[in-house]
């Protein structure tokens, strides 16, 4: 036998989390040009710590690092503010590897999505870098990439959604585009769009998922609205405002931690999502409810595929 052929390969090779990495491409190019070269640190740093650790652990299982952790690593960067300490990155996406994926036994066991997690530990840890310190996206025609970090004096820049919340008008264009401060690969509903139709495209993502999430979170968002209620703001601006889009996009359609056995549950699952975002935004402390409300909707996941599987068993059972 060749050295080529007792060569093993060091990372299992998963063709549809590699989509998901061409898919969010071009919203790491995007976060260059917002907030500057600073973004491709945070990202190396980041998939190399999160390589790592799922190495680590990998070898206790006797397995091998999968291409999911590359996912994980590019969603959890792309999640972060523009000037989060590198070594607060380092340890929450080793936390998400660690405790959102590998102590469940890896890829295709674990309860919660593990960029959501490793992000919602280093929220609550670490609240003031997480949330008080975002910047405004370098303007002109080359934008970040003729800096490091777009206008580090300014970091008590408001989020599209604080600013919102408390009353400022915000044009749907710089929203749609991304010309406004927020986390790296955030604010810029274009490209998460494009992102997300191709990814359906190469059925990877279910579109049922994204749809029943918006269309959930519009509907409460828009009756809280009309109804004047305090915190809640027009239904559009809100979509497009803050990280909702993102997640609804690449993390509620994780084909692990979602609920994927039928489509009922994919319908019912994404509304989870959508409310529970909502609820959390107008009624809750958090300005964002994206990261909670995922992880109480990867809660309710098994219960959802596990109720209706019992149900068409029965309906079976009794047609039979």
């Amino acid at each position: 036998m060749s050295n080529n052929e007792k060569r093993k390969p060091f990372m299992q090779k998963q063709p549809p989390m590699i989509s998901v990495v061409q898919a969010l491409v071009p919203l790491c190019l995007a976060a260059v040009y917002f907030f500057g070269w600073r973004f491709l640190l945070v990202l190396a740093l980041v998939n190399g710590a999160g390589i790592l650790a799922e190495y680590l652990l990998a070898r206790a299982y006797g397995m091998k690092v999968t291409s999911s952790v590359l996912v994980t690593s590019f969603l959890f960067a792309l999640s972060l503010p523009p000037t989060v300490p590198l070594w607060i990155a380092v340890v929450g996406i080793v936390f998400g590897v660690v405790f959102g994926k590998m102590v469940f036994g890896g890829f295709g066991r674990n309860v919660f999505n593990p960029a959501i997690s490793g992000r919602a530990f280093i929220y609550i840890s670490f609240g003031v870098p997480m949330t008080g310190r975002f910047v405004p996206p370098v303007g002109g025609p080359v934008g970040g990439f003729a800096h490091w970090l777009t206008k580090t004096d300014a970091l008590s820049s408001a989020t599209p959604l604080v600013s919102q919340t408390a009353g400022t008008k915000i044009p749907l264009s710089n929203l749609f585009f991304g010309n406004v401060a927020g986390s790296f690969g955030e604010t810029c509903a274009l490209l998460i769009i494009l992102g997300g139709v191709y990814i359906v495209w190469k059925k990877v993502a279910n579109w049922r998922l994204i749809l029943s999430s918006m269309l959930a979170f519009l509907l409460l968002d828009g009756a809280l609205y009309v109804s004047g209620v305090t915190g809640a703001i027009d239904p559009l601006s809100s979509l497009l405002s803050g990280s909702f889009l993102f997640a609804a996009v690449f993390m509620i359609t994780d084909p692990v931690s979602a609920s994927q056995t039928t489509n009922t549950g994919r319908w019912l699952y994404g509304a989870i999502f959508g409310f529970l975002t909502v609820l959390i935004r107008v009624f809750a402390g958090w300005p964002e409810g994206v990261t909670f409300a995922i992880l109480f909707a990867n809660m309710f996941a098994p219960l959802i595929d596990y109720l209706l599987k019992e149900h068409n068993k029965r309906v079976k059972e009794a047609k039979a």
